[in-house]
């Protein structure tokens, strides 16, 4: 018998306005904008209030005090938020038997076979209140048979609400709302679907598959199984790999400072491109140094969680210096980016501006088509990659 499946969505809602309004309950009700210098910065985030003239996350900051010019600018603060993140995933970590930390403010929680012992609709409910009462942050949940319909319910249940969808009844809920606001449906399929008159996702339950198909080809299936709530999608485990790390025995033992950073910066670059491409992040970097004598050291700090080489280079030099003394040569060095979570390069976005993100963009759109290191920055040049075995760790 096939088990009916109880899949929940949490969303915390503008996750770096909630923080940030804790901080300063002054925040409250206002238009916020998180996000970096006004000239060149990009929004990472901002509250309802904002939104409301149009503004959204990955706008020019510039764009978005036209369309807001009496909105408070804040330039965000990473701990603050990487600790907020940390306390709601604990409460989940130990409250639920299955969940997926799908980016830095976003869990799916499977209850399937819970429905025997407990009301999976009330239990996820006294969930959503815990969250609220021990961090004082606002939460939406949706819940349905699979994991799109209940990130769509979640959607629709904001701000600070949650919406039960009944097994046998997403076609219903799917039906009125726009072919937009289906995860994962790219704005050109979406123009494609426009072009054809198909609007709302009701349009697109009555058209053929065959039709999608030969449109759309094998994403024709994807976007039939969307409008209908079909979604077998599993949970992935929160227990993934936690750590990422590459290391480099050198033939000679070096004790040339220049040498070593050159390697860093490469190994860096190289583990970064490896986060941004897995949509991870790091929250703690560290180096290991290897003595001719086989004596073994490591240096380890906390950071804010980032993908972002120009943030984790100097950190990893600045270790180095703390790490080594200079009398003694190296025979191995190595650099590892731990704690890692799910979440996109987005998270750093008010520290950027749009240069370095389009930068990286470029950079990995390159790299993935064309094998690693096909571009990276000069300093990572002067060695190649046969110098040194990257290897990954579970």
């Amino acid at each position: 018998m096939h088990l009916q499946r109880h899949i929940v969505h949490i969303d915390l809602d503008s996750f770096f306005v909630s923080v940030e309004r804790k901080f300063d309950s002054s925040l409250i009700g206002k238009p916020i904008i998180i996000g970096g210098s006004a000239d060149r910065g990009v929004v990472a985030s901002c509250s309802y209030e904002a939104r409301k003239f149009g503004v959204h996350s990955a706008m020019p900051t510039r764009q978005a005090i036209k369309l807001c010019p009496h909105a408070i600018l804040i330039r965000g603060t990473h701990g603050r938020y990487s600790e907020a993140s940390r306390e709601v995933t604990e409460i989940i970590h130990n409250t639920v038997p299955l969940y997926q930390k799908s980016s830095i403010d976003e869990f799916y929680i499977d209850l399937t076979g819970m429905d025997r012992f407990y009301n999976c609709y009330q239990f996820a409910s006294e969930l959503r209140q815990k969250v609220i009462k021990q961090t004082g942050l606002p939460i939406s949940f949706g819940m349905a048979s699979g994991k799109t319909v209940a990130k769509m319910a979640t959607n629709q249940a904001k701000p600070n609400g949650q919406l039960l969808i009944e097994h046998g009844c997403e076609k219903e809920f799917l039906a009125p709302l726009s072919i937009s606001k289906i995860p994962g449906l790219g704005e050109s399929t979406a123009k494609k679907l426009y072009m054809y008159g198909i609007e709302k996702i009701g349009d697109l339950q009555k058209v053929n598959i065959k039709f999608l198909e030969s449109v759309f080809g094998k994403a024709g299936t994807f976007i039939y199984n969307r409008a209908h709530g079909i979604d077998e999608a599993e949970i992935i485990p929160h227990s993934d790999r936690k750590s990422i790390s590459t290391e480099h025995t050198f033939h000679t033992n070096i004790s040339d400072k220049h040498t070593l950073e050159t390697i860093l910066v490469s190994m860096t670059e190289e583990l970064a491109s490896k986060l941004r491409r897995e949509n991870k992040v790091s929250s703690c970097m560290a180096i290991k140094i290897r003595y001719a004598n086989f004596d073994t050291h490591t240096q380890q700090q906390k950071i804010p969680l980032t993908a972002a080489e120009h943030i984790l280079i100097p950190g990893i030099k600045n270790l180095l210096g703390k790490a080594w003394n200079q009398h003694r040569p190296i025979r191995l060095i190595g650099v590892r980016l731990s704690d890692l979570c799910t979440g996109s390069y987005q998270i750093n976005l008010f520290e950027d501006n749009e240069e370095r993100i389009r930068l990286y963009q470029a950079m990995d759109n390159i790299n993935f088509r064309f094998g690693d290191k096909t571009v990276c920055r000069a300093a990572g040049m002067e060695i190649g990659t046969r110098n040194f075995n990257p290897f990954l760790k579970g």
